[in-house]
This record gives structure tokens, C-alpha cells and sequence, in this order.
């Protein structure tokens, strides 16, 4: 197979969600932002992390996935965050130093096996808001165990099946 034919793809479409599927998993999204937004309104910390939306998508509409478990979403937004404010201190807000920062922690969530694909884009945001090291537990692990609590809650309520598949 040449590497034109491998672009044209060649595999139908998924078969599309239920309607059903779809609106509970937008509630589920818009609870767990809503719940996130409010902890940081009041407590004055920051807990929202752009790329907890992507976890949504996840947690929500795919909550069977590995990629959705508690496990990967709290320990690979940690680990990805932890790699690029080291990443940053290592090399600066260089362009460089932003995609080794995201090489290193996807290879750390592969090796640990906690990927989760929405904290891949955790060093980006460290290295265009520079922020403290403070910034691993608000917003990054209190923003992403939050999420994932609304989830273990309102999954287990709305579905027929268990939330999370393990731990």
C-alpha cells in the first residue's frame, strides 16, 4: 500500500451515538465544569485547567475507555503537569523545550501506563502561562480529581454499567 492510498483511510464511519448517549454525556460535562467553576469561585483557588473540557469528553462520553479511568485522568494530568514545569525550569519558554516537554510526558504516561490524551496538552499550557510550581496541585490535581468525582457520581447514576472499570 503506497503512502497516498494510507491517507485516502478506507474504513466507514462509526455508527453515529444515540441522541440519548450524546445529551447525557453533555450534562455530564457541563455538571463537572460547572462544579469546577464553582470551587474555584469560591474557594479562590484556581481549579480550571483548559484541558479539563477534553477530559469531559472522555470521562463522559467514553467512560469505558482506559483513557477515561480515575487512575489515568488524576495521575496523567500529574505527570504530565510535573514534566513541563520541570521541562520549563530545565529550558525555559523555549519551542524546543515545549515539545520535549510533551515528548516526555506522553513517554511517561505510556510507561506508566496512565495515559490520558487530554493531559498531553498540559505542558503546552504550562509553557504559555508560566505559572508556579503551585500549579501542579491548583489547578492540575484538584481540578482533575473533581472532574473525576462528578464522574464517579453521575456516570454511576446515569448508566447501566459500573464507573470506573478499575482503579
Amino acid at each position: 500500500m503506497s503512502f497516498l492510498d494510507k491517507l485516502k483511510g478506507g474504513n466507514a464511519l462509526p455508527p453515529a451515538m444515540p441522541i440519548a448517549t450524546i445529551a447525557k454525556s453533555a450534562m455530564g460535562a457541563a455538571i463537572a465544569i460547572a462544579v469546577v467553576a464553582l470551587l474555584s469561585q469560591t474557594s479562590g483557588n484556581p481549579w480550571i485547567l483548559g484541558s479539563l473540557g477534553a477530559t469531559c469528553l472522555t470521562i463522559f462520553g467514553y467512560p469505558d475507555l482506559p483513557f477515561s479511568q480515575p487512575r489515568n485522568v488524576v495521575a496523567g494530568h500529574f505527570v504530565s503537569t510535573l514534566i513541563g514545569l520541570c521541562c520549563l525550569a530545565a529550558f525555559g519558554a523555549s519551542w524546543w523545550g515545549m515539545g520535549i516537554a510533551v515528548a516526555l510526558a506522553m513517554a511517561a504516561m505510556m510507561a506508566l501506563r496512565v495515559v490520558h490524551p487530554p493531559a498531553a496538552s498540559n505542558p503546552v499550557i504550562v509553557f504559555l502561562s508560566a505559572p508556579a510550581w503551585g500549579f501542579l496541585v491548583f489547578p492540575t490535581l484538584t481540578g482533575a480529581i473533581a472532574v473525576v468525582v462528578v464522574a464517579l457520581i453521575y456516570n454511576n447514576l446515569t448508566r447501566d454499567t459500573a464507573y470506573p472499570k478499575y482503579w
